[in-house]
């Protein structure tokens, strides 16, 4: 008996079969050597004798008896009956009946014999071959040394809708486009010729005919040799695993989704990137409308039905026509139509085969279609916390398979993850626009009127970084036609960041009207900045002992009656400084800390600025990009400063441009200021002695000036002001008096001593001789103040050159 692992050889096949001849009386005329073998009789033993009486036991007469009257009645029998061996034991075999005639026309009868084990290991060898080629769901294909087919197996007819019978003798890989036909010849070619099997490949299955059709297989190869070792051909077991490498895809598109969806915060991409996913994957063509306020940052209405904007469209190959209304124009779904439903319902739709009068119905008529060849759809909502947001539509006009209920669940799917993220988005922009509002009604909406500089102003909001930055500028008027310039950054981002802003700019315009120096505005801003901290620390807003406020400042002021600039900085980038030939350098200020630090002075430098210099204040997103640096960034912003003569707002752009980049990852606030000078003859300033007689010389140089200026009008009231402040020095200030006048949009009168006491408006007592001098300033004068230096203060006024004085 063969081995187990072996396939069994037909037992009986003449070499290994027991062979036995009986007359018609069943009486032994014949027996081989196979038969001697197996019964232990010889042939002397049996031959001429009944093969009753020598081979069968009483007992099972019987069924023996039996046996030979169906083989009478059938001209032949096969079974397993018990054989006497010559010992006595009972072997049991399979055994098979032919009749016979011999030339006299006598009849006798051939039995073959075998073990019966034998028998039935070849019988279930037999069904097992029968089952591959007939009964067995995976495919069968035997391939000939020539690369020709020699048989395939109903599986294969089934899957590949051609009859068996038309493979026999045609080439490997006939039937398949070529690509795929390539790929087969080619593993079966190295499997005959390595001898190695190659198991679970997989294969494309497109047949020439349907091309269009996907299938998959998997592909296990064997070589098939004779007992000697020749190589007869190949064998191919072929599954069709179609759908589960649909369902694998499936799967791999979801995880592909997880990772391509949502990366930003921007609505329209990110319904973008959802289409990009669906493409070519799940649809030939995917439009993503949202509802007009998503697309705003607003929220929805429940069960609102539009109208929608198109924010997202994805199409297959360059050549496909576009979507029937542009991006970003809203429209209004028809009710009945499918996306009309899905929105009005939040229920997804699916169309799996579209009638060809589909499109000629009234309002379908290639309103919503990107491709009047579409032949099956899919609308789905697209939908977040209970709401629905939009809808997204697929199209399949290229693939001939129609869209099935696996894919309207994977549509469904993908567009509930999009849908988080497309309201994320939508809350982050709401956020935004909340915050750039805030940010907006902080920031100046315009530029103070003053002589003292032209200047040109740009702020730049990050792109691409979540939240608000804390980047502000001001230009403030000061007295003595002077004006404050400054620039500033509050450390981090966000609404809270704005806010502080907003809380810093309003102080700086606060210490501005004091007329403090720059270094002095700068300490009592540091002083306010740990205010807030310490607030913030407090409330529980942040841990004990860790600074999250902060901020950077430049505050300049300049006066453009002496051409002198006085500054300081708190942590902030130096500025840039272009002299009226066009050399440009930065401005080497004292490094002063950061605000926020707490307890560190600042400095103030002063220098000398000739009229059409060029001052460039900046926040460090101008020079700080990522993607330069920062001495390439001062290289750049000096090499764009080198024109002082340009028109200013030219000079401004050319900057932006070298230095910004198209999507900046910080917020830039840029100021530019080209000074000016006051015309001598447009000022005036006397020196007064501390003297009874010093108030009238101020009225007699004041009216003076005055008629030469062409101010009469302004005559009366300024001399007055003229008087009383001198007057004011004369009796409770010391050293010597400075009167000084100023034609610019204003006329201005200062009287400068070398005292710091403080003068102050009282009321006077109606028997009082005196205390009213202040308080006639203060109701001539438009505007009134006290400004301190380190000689002494100055009180001036300002009045209209055309007013209800005049």
């Amino acid at each position: 008996m063969t081995e187990f692992s072996e396939a069994h050889e037909d037992p009986f096949a003449p070499h290994l079969a027991a062979l036995a001849v009986l007359d018609d009386r069943g009486a032994v005329v014949g027996w081989n050597r196979r038969a001697q073998e197996l019964l232990g009789h010889p042939a002397t033993a049996v031959i001429g004798r009944p093969a009753f009486e020598v081979l069968v036991d009483p007992r099972d007469l019987p069924d023996v008896r039996a046996a030979a009257a169906s083989c009478r009645r059938a001209d032949g029998w096969f079974g397993v009956l018990n054989v006497r061996h010559r010992d006595g034991q009972l072997v049991e075999m399979g055994l098979r009946a032919h009749p016979f005639a011999r030339d006299d026309r006598s009849r006798e009868w051939l039995l073959a014999g075998a073990l019966a084990v034998d028998v039935l290991e070849w019988q279930r060898d037999r069904a097992v071959l029968d089952g591959l080629y007939r009964r067995c769901p995976v495919g069968l294909v035997v391939h000939g040394p020539d690369l020709r087919l020699l048989r395939v197996n109903r599986a294969i007819e089934r899957f590949s809708g051609v009859p068996a019978a038309e493979f026999r003798g045609r080439p490997t890989g006939c039937f398949l486009v070529p690509d795929d036909a390539r790929r087969a010849v080619d593993r079966v070619r190295q499997v005959m010729e390595t001898g190695r099997p190659m198991v679970y490949s997989e294969q494309f299955v497109r047949l020439e005919w349907d091309p269009a059709r996907e299938q998959v297989a998997m592909v296990s190869s064997f070589p098939l040799e004779d007992a000697s070792g020749r190589t007869l051909g190949v064998a191919e077991m072929i599954e069709d695993i179609t759908e589960r490498h649909r369902a694998q895809r499936r799967l791999a598109l979801l995880d592909q989704a997880g990772s391509r969806i949502g990366t930003t915060l921007d609505v329209a991409e990110t319904a973008r990137e959802l289409g990009e996913v669906m493409v070519p994957h799940l649809a030939d063509h995917v439009s993503v409308d949202l509802l007009q306020p998503v697309t705003r940052g607003e929220e929805p209405a429940q069960a609102l039905a539009g109208p929608v904007v198109r924010v997202g469209v994805c199409s297959v190959g360059a050549q496909q026509p576009g979507p029937p209304h542009p991006q970003g124009e809203p429209v209004q779904f028809a009710p009945d139509t499918p996306q009309g439903r899905c929105l009005a319902e939040g229920r997804a739709v699916l169309e799996p085969v579209l009638p060809p009068d589909w499109f000629s119905t009234d309002g379908r008529q290639g309103t919503h279609a990107p491709d009047l060849g579409a032949h099956s759809l899919i609308v789905v909502p697209v939908a977040a916390r209970g709401l629905v947001l939009g809808v997204m539509t697929l199209w399949r006009s290229r693939r001939p398979d129609p869209f099935e209920a696996d894919d309207l669940t994977l549509a469904q799917e993908l567009a509930s993850r999009a849908a988080v993220s497309i309201d994320n988005a939508r809350r982050f922009t709401q956020q935004q626009q909340t915050a750039f509002a805030l940010q907006s009604s902080l920031l100046p909406r315009a530029v103070a009127d003053q002589s003292a500089v032209e200047v040109a102003l740009r702020y730049l909001p990050a792109s691409a970084a979540p939240g608000l930055g804390g980047d502000w500028f001001d230009v403030i008027p000061l007295s003595g036609a002077r004006v404050a310039l400054v620039v500033g950054d509050v450390v981090g981002r966000g609404i809270h960041a704005a806010a502080t802003m907003g809380r810093l700019r309003t102080a700086v315009h606060t210490l501005a009207s004091l007329d403090l120096e720059p270094d002095e505005v700068l300490s009592r801003l540091d002083d306010l900045v740990d205010l807030l901290a310490a607030e913030q620390e407090a409330s529980g807003e942040r841990p004990v002992g860790e600074q999250v406020i902060g901020a950077t400042c430049l505050y300049a002021v300049y006066d453009p009656t002496s051409g002198r600039c006085s500054l300081a900085r708190a942590g902030h980038p130096l500025p840039v400084v272009t002299a009226p030939d066009g050399q440009a350098a930065l401005l080497d200020l004292p490094a002063g800390p950061p605000l926020g630090l707490g307890g560190l002075p600042f400095e103030a430098r002063d220098v000398e600025l000739a009229e059409g210099s060029l001052l460039c204040l900046y926040t460090n997103g101008l020079i700080g990009e990522r993607h330069i640096d920062a001495d390439l960034g001062l290289t750049k912003l000096c090499a764009a400063l080198t024109r002082p003569a340009d028109a200013l707002e030219r000079t401004c752009q050319a900057v932006v441009d070298s230095l910004v980049a198209a999507t900046p990852t910080d917020d830039v606030a840029l100021l530019i200021a080209r000074t000016r000078m006051l015309p001598p003859d447009n000022v005036a300033s006397w020196r007064l002695p501390l003297e009874p007689t010093s108030a009238a010389w101020a009225r007699a140089l004041t009216s003076a000036k005055l008629s030469e200026w062409g101010l009469e009008h302004l005559a009366f009231t300024t001399e007055l002001i003229a008087s009383e402040l001198v007057t004011n020095v004369y009796r409770y200030a010391s050293g010597p008096a400075t009167l000084r006048l100023i034609r610019e949009r204003s006329l201005v009168c200062e009287v400068s001593d070398t005292s710091h006491t403080s003068p102050h408006l009282r009321r006077a007592r109606t028997t009082d001789e005196g205390g009213r001098g202040l308080l006639l300033v203060a109701q001539m004068a438009e505007r009134w103040g006290t400004r301190y230096s380190r000689e002494g203060k100055t009180v001036w006024t300002e009045q209209p050159l055309a007013g209800p004085f005049a």
